[in-house]
């Protein structure tokens, strides 16, 4: 049985790395009492994999992690199992079985958007109204939109038109210290995956300003999956059905 998973990251628990999350899910789920599958062999692990894995000091509310089960209680109380081994920053907010033939998360990933913010003592260099003025001329110029990305094999140019689906510039808030953020929604996945801060480096070397990576909290709103005929886009949580 084929089970996806969604879980919230945030607070402190944001400075924990790709490969320590996998260590403190293997743990949490033995702890709860899962059923879960092992590989075979001399070396057996738990059958677990996770749809693209957030960066170092990224909040979130959309994670997924697929898993496979001999057997499974109800959602419900899958979840509820679940967030009692979790810790201050970590809260599954999801639990679906998934079809024989479902591809794995990572596999099917098509898509990610994010809210992105001014931390405490940033401020931003426009108000909102010219923020977006020069925000909306900065997609409208070509050769701005087109921009360098380091890989482990070198460097990849990229057109950021054809890898950001949506974006904007975001009102002010109380909480943010009344400065406004930005919306993307970009590609993502294991061929054409970009970084939101690449977008946002991109943007502040078009208008001449020095960007800071740490002046930010970038914040991810969930994954999708293109599907059917039409390829139309849904949360990775919806391929799945809740078990009673």
């Amino acid at each position: 049985m084929k089970i996806r998973i969604k879980f919230r990251k945030y607070g402190l628990m944001k400075f924990v790395g790709h490969l320590d999350l996998m260590r403190f899910f293997q743990k949490a789920i033995r702890r709860c009492g899962i059923d879960i599958c092992y590989t075979k062999g001399f070396s057996p692990h738990q059958i677990m994999s996770f749809a693209a894995p957030l960066g170092l000091g990224l909040t979130s509310d959309g994670e997924y992690l697929d898993i496979e089960v001999h057997a499974s209680a109800s959602s419900e109380a899958s979840i509820a199992a679940l967030n009692r081994e979790m810790v201050e920053g970590m809260e599954i907010t999801g639990y679906v079985q998934l079809d024989d033939k479902a591809k794995p998360a990572m596999s099917v990933v098509s898509a990610a958007d994010y809210e992105i913010w001014p931390k405490e003592g940033y401020t931003c260099p426009y108000p909102a109204e010219k923020l977006r003025e020069a925000w909306e001329r900065f997609f409208d110029t070509p050769e701005r939109t087109i921009i360098t990305k380091k890989t482990k094999k070198g460097e990849k140019t990229l057109d950021l038109k054809k890898l950001v689906f949506h974006s904007g510039i975001l009102e002010p808030q109380e909480r943010f210290f009344y400065q406004p953020g930005y919306y993307l929604d970009v590609s993502c996945g294991s061929t054409d995956n970009l970084k939101p801060e690449l977008v946002l480096e991109a943007f502040y070397d078009y208008l001449g300003l020095p960007f800071d990576p740490l002046a930010f909290q970038i914040h991810r709103l969930d994954v999708y999956e293109n599907y059917g005929a039409g390829q139309s886009r849904r949360p990775l949580l919806a391929a799945g059905t809740i078990l009673k």
